[in-house]
C-alpha cells in the first residue's frame, strides 16, 4: 500500500494555494482511501474513488505511479509530474509525491514459546517422533527391577509392542559388550553418573543394527530411585562407515595395483589420498616424504616454481570438470620422466567442489617412439610446444574451416621484454629453463581447443579459435598478466619480465596466407613494444587484397593528412522521432583525402584497420576533434543552434589516461557550451573494459561534455550496461533496427532496452533507419532520436553553415 500526496502543478513561479489531497492505493492499483480534498483536486468525491482502479484518474499508462520510470524516482523521494484526468474530462499536470509506503502483506505479528507440560502432551506426538527419528525411551525402577518401554524400543528391536520381555532377555540382543552394559548400569545406580554406549545388536529378525544407549539417574530425595534414557538407532551411520571402509580398501587396492601416479587433494591443497608410486616419485623429485593430510604447498616451499605451477593446475581442476596436460613433475631438471596428467574434479552431493584427483602416466615410450618419426619436426625441443612449422599448418587448417563456418578467431603474437639478459644474469642455459617453466604455466591457461606455439627465441603465438572479440581481448590480457606475474627462481636469482603482444582479430574477410596473418600480428606486437611495452595492441586483420605495399601507401596517406591537418570532415544529422526538438544534432564523420601518390579517398572501413594496426587511431581521434572545434569556432551563428555534436572514440582513446585532460583543455578554448559535445564509446569496448570506461565517463562529465554508448544491444551485457554505466545517451545497434518491422523478437528487445534506458534517465537513438517502415516502428516504440539515410545522408561539414542573408547593415551567415 502506498499513500500519495497530489498537488496541482503551475509552471509559472507565482504564489499558489497549498491545496492538496491524499490518496491511498493498494499494491494492485486500487484506491483504498481519499481525503475530503479529492473533489477539489480531482473532481471526484472520496466515496466515488474508493475501490476504483487508479487509472481512472490518470491520462495514460505512462502516468502510472507504479510504472518503473515513476516508481524509482518516487522511491528516491523525488516529486513526479504526471498528467491527471479530471472528472469533467479535461487533463492537467499534477505533482505526485510519496507519503507512506507499506506492503499490503506486512502485518504486525507476535509469537511466544513456552515449556510444554508433559502431562498435557498428546501421546501420538511421541509415537510419531520415535518412528521418524528412530529412538525409544525406557525407564527402570531400581527398587522393583521393573522396566517400561515406549513403542520406539520395540520397533528398534523389531518386536511386537507389548511383548513380554525382561531386562536380562533384552541384553541377549547385544552381540558384544553385555558385561560392560551390566557394569555401567550398576555404576549409574551406585554413583548416579550418566553414560552413553555404542552397541552393535541383532534384532529378533536377525537384522544387524548399531544403536546408542543413553542412561541417566533419576533421583528422588537425593537417592537414585529410577534409571531412564533412550535407545537411538544409528544403523544408517554404521552402513555409511562400512561403505566408506570398503571404498577406501578398494581405492587403496586399486591405486596399489597401478604404476600410475595417483593423488587426491582437498580444496586447500591438503593430501587426501595417494599411492606408493606417487609418494616414491615425489620423494625422488623433491627429497620430501609426503604423508596423509600434509599440505602440498608446504611440502613444495623450497621449490617455488613447481609450487606455483602445481597450485595453478589444481585450481584449474577445481574450476573445470576434467583436463589433460603433459609435462614433467618438476620443470628445472630435463632428465625427469614426462607424464600425462589426467585431472578430475571431486564434488559432493550438493555439487560443491571438495577437491580433485589426478592420475599421471609416463609417456616417455610414446614420445621416444614419436621422436623417431615426425614428433621432433613438429615440436619445439626446449618447451615441448608446437613449433612454427606446425603452428602454420594448424593456422592453415583453421582458415580452411572458416569458409564452412561463421566464427571469430584471433591470433595473439607475444614477444618477451628484456629476455636476452637472463643468461647474463643467471648463467648459461637459464633462459631455456625459464622458457620451459613459462611454457608449462601458459599451457595450463590455454583452452583445449586453442593452439600455443613457440615461434623462435622469445616469441610465442596463440591461436584463439571460435571466440568473440571481447573474450579474445580478455584472454590476451590474462595471458599478458600471467607472464608479468610469473616468477622463476634459479640458483639464488629471481627472474621476472613482461611481454608485449599483438592481437589480430580474424572475422570475415581475411588473407588466406597464414604467413601474412603472422606478419600483421607481428606488426601489432612491434607497435605495442614501441608504445611502451607490457601492453596488448589489437586490430582487425586486413582483407586479403590489402597487401603490405597497399598498407604502406595507406599509412603514408593517413600520416600526411594528420601532419597537414587535412582530414575531410562530414556530418550526419540525428532527427527527433518522438517529439519535435529545436536545434542541430549531428555526428562527425571522417574521411582521408586523396594525395598525389594515392588518388582514392579513404572511408572508415578502409583506414580504421590500418590506423589501429599502426597505432594511429588515437591521433586520428584527437585531430578530428581539433579540426571540428576549429571550424565551429569560426561559425558564431551556430553557437545557439548546436545542441549535440558527437565524436566516435577508438579503443586506443578509451584506454588513454590523458584523453579526458585533452578534451577538457579543448573545450575550455571553445566558445560552445561543453554540454553540446558528446563522446561515443562502442559497447564492445565498454564490455571488455567496464572499469576503464566508467572512469573515463566520470572524467568527461567533469569536463562538461556528455557520453554515449554506441552499438547497444549487440550482446547480452547491453541491458546491464544501459542501466548501470554512467552514460547519457544509448545509441542502439544497427542489427536491432534492420528488419525491425518484420521481426517481433527484435521489437521486444529494442523496446526493453529503450525502457531500461528511459527508466535510468537516458536518451535513446535508433541508428541506420533506412526505410519508412523502420521509421514508423521506431516512432511507435517511443525512441527519442533517429539516424540513418532515410532521415539524413552525410554531407560535408561546411554545408552546416547558416544560409547567407543580406541586410542593410551587412551580410550575415554564409
Amino acid at each position: 500500500m502506498k499513500e500519495f500526496i497530489i498537488r496541482r502543478y503551475r509552471s509559472e513561479h507565482v504564489p499558489t494555494s497549498d491545496r492538496q489531497t491524499v490518496v491511498r492505493i493498494d499494491d494492485e492499483g486500487k484506491v483504498l482511501f481519499a481525503d475530503h480534498q479529492a473533489e477539489a483536486i480531482l473532481g471526484y468525491d472520496a466515496s466515488e474513488l474508493e475501490g476504483q482502479p487508479v487509472h481512472r484518474i490518470l491520462a495514460s499508462r505512462q502516468d502510472d505511479p507504479f510504472a518503473p520510470a515513476n516508481r524509482h524516482r518516487i522511491e528516491r523521494g523525488q516529486n513526479v509530474l504526471v498528467t491527471f484526468r479530471h472528472k469533467e474530462g479535461f487533463f492537467y499536470t499534477g505533482s505526485l509525491s510519496l507519503r507512506l509506503d507499506m506492503r499490503d502483506s506486512d502485518k504486525a505479528a507476535s509469537a511466544t514459546i513456552t515449556l510444554c507440560d508433559s502431562t498435557s502432551r498428546d501421546s501420538r506426538l511421541l509415537r510419531s517422533a520415535e518412528s521418524n527419528a528412530g529412538f525409544g525411551i525406557w525407564e527402570l525402577d531400581t527398587r522393583s527391577n521393573e522396566m517400561t518401554w515406549t513403542e520406539g524400543m520395540f520397533q528398534i528391536l523389531e518386536l511386537k509392542p507389548g511383548s513380554d520381555i525382561t531386562p536380562e532377555q533384552a541384553l541377549f540382543y547385544c552381540q558384544t559388550g553385555q558385561a560392560r552394559v551390566r557394569a555401567m548400569f550398576r555404576r549409574c545406580m551406585r554413583t548416579g553418573e550418566s553414560f552413553a554406549l555404542q552397541l552393535d545388536i541383532l534384532t529378533s529378525r536377525q537384522t544387524p543394527r548399531r544403536v546408542i544407549l543413553n542412561c541417566r539417574a533419576l533421583k528422588q530425595s537425593g537417592r537414585v530411585q529410577r534409571l531412564g534414557g533412550t535407545l537411538v538407532d544409528r544403523t544408517g551411520e554404521m552402513r555409511l562407515d562400512r561403505a566408506r571402509q570398503n571404498a577406501e580398501q578398494m581405492l587403496t587396492a586399486t591405486t596399489r595395483a597401478t604404476p600410475d601416479l595417483v593423488v587426491a587433494v582437498d580444496s586447500s591443497f591438503h593430501l587426501l589420498h595417494f599411492n606408493a608410486a606417487w609418494a616414491s616419485q615425489f620423494a625422488q623429485t623433491f627429497g620430501v616424504n609426503p604423508g596423509p593430510g600434509d599440505s602440498l604447498s608446504e611440502l613444495l616451499r623450497e621449490f617455488p616454481n613447481e609450487r606455483r605451477l602445481m597450485e595453478r593446475l589444481w585450481r584449474r581442476a577445481f574450476e573445470r570438470d576434467s583436463f589433460v596436460v603433459e609435462m614433467a613433475m618438476a620443470q628445472q631438471a630435463r632428465e625427469l620422466p614426462v607424464h600425462e596428467f589426467h585431472y578430475q574434479r571431486l564434488t559432493n552431493e550438493q555439487g560443491e567442489v571438495t577437491g580433485a584427483v589426478h592420475v599421471a602416466r609416463r609417456i616417455e615410450p610414446r614420445l621416444n617412439h614419436a621422436s623417431n618419426g615426425d614428433y621432433r619436426i613438429r615440436h619445439d625441443p626446449v618447451t615441448g610446444l608446437m613449433n612454427r612449422k606446425e603452428f602454420i599448418a594448424r593456422l592453415h587448417r583453421t582458415l580452411e574451416q572458416k569458409s564452412h563456418r561463421e566464427s571469430c578467431d584471433s591470433l595473439l603474437y607475444l614477444d618477451l621484454d628484456g629476455f636476452e639478459r637472463f643468461n647474463d644474469v643467471a648463467g648459461s642455459g637459464t633462459g631455456d629453463r625459464y622458457l620451459r617453466a613459462l611454457a608449462g604455466n601458459l599451457g595450463v591457461r590455454v583452452r583445449q581447443r586453442d593452439a600455443l606455439a613457440r615461434l623462435a627465441g622469445d616469441t610465442f603465438a596463440l591461436l584463439i579459435e571460435n571466440c568473440p572479440d571481447s573474450r579474445a581481448r580478455k584472454i590476451a590480457q590474462e595471458t599478458l598478466d600471467l607472464i608479468g606475474e610469473f616468477v622463476f627462481e634459479w640458483q639464488g636469482q629471481t627472474l621476472q619480465t613482461t611481454a608485449s603482444g599483438g592481437l589480430l582479430v580474424m572475422d570475415s574477410e581475411i588473407p588466406g596466407d597464414p604467413e601474412q596473418l603472422l606478419s600483421q600480428a607481428a606488426d601489432l606486437c612491434h607497435t605495442a613494444k614501441t608504445s611502451g611495452r607490457n601492453r596488448i595492441h589489437a586490430a582487425r586483420a586486413l582483407a586479403g587484397h590489402t597487401d603490405d605495399s597497399t598498407a604502406s601507401k595507406r599509412v603514408a596517406q593517413i600520416r600526411e593528412a594528420l601532419d597537414n591537418h587535412h582530414l575531410v570532415l562530414e556530418y550526419q544529422a540525428m532527427r527527433p522521432v518522438a517529439s519535435p526538438t529545436w536545434g542541430d544534432h549531428i555526428e562527425i564523420l571522417c574521411r582521408i583525402p586523396a594525395t598525389p601518390d594515392a588518388d582514392t579517398v579513404l572511408k572508415p572501413d578502409d583506414f580504421l584497420p590500418i590506423a589501429e594496426r599502426f597505432d594511429l587511431a588515437k591521433r586520428l581521434d584527437r585531430q578530428v576533434i581539433r579540426q571540428t572545434l576549429d571550424w565551429l569556432g569560426r561559425q558564431p551563428l551556430l553557437e545557439p543552434r548546436l545542441k549535440y555534436c558527437g565524436f566516435n572514440l577508438s579503443l586506443a582513446s578509451v584506454l588513454d589516461d590523458t584523453f579526458a585532460d585533452f578534451m577538457a583543455q579543448a573545450l575550455r578554448e571553445s566558445p560552445f557550451d561543453p554540454d553540446c559535445f558528446c563522446l561515443e564509446i562502442r559497447e564492445a569496448h565498454a564490455t571488455q573494459y567496464p572499469d576503464d570506461v566508467a572512469v573515463l565517463c566520470d572524467a568527461l562529465h567533469r569536463a562538461g561534455c556528455r557520453v554515449a554508448l554506441d552499438g547497444a544491444g549487440a550482446s547480452v551485457e547491453s541491458y546491464s550496461l544501459a542501466a548501470k554505466l554512467p552514460v547519457d545517451i544509448i545509441k542502439l545497434d544497427r542489427r536491432l533496427v534492420q528488419h525491425l518491422e518484420d521481426d517481433p523478437v527484435q521489437q521486444v528487445m529494442l523496446e526493453a532496452l529503450h525502457r531500461i534506458a528511459e527508466a535510468a534517465g537516458k536518451v535513446t537513438v535508433a541508428t541506420f533507419i533506412e526505410s519508412d517502415d523502420a521509421l514508423r516502428k521506431v516512432r511507435t516504440l517511443g525512441i527519442h532520436y533517429g539516424q540513418g539515410y532515410r532521415l539524413f545522408r552525410p554531407q560535408p561539414l561546411e554545408q552546416l553553415t547558416p544560409a547567407a542573408v543580406d541586410l542593410t547593415t551587412g551580410r550575415i551567415g554564409g
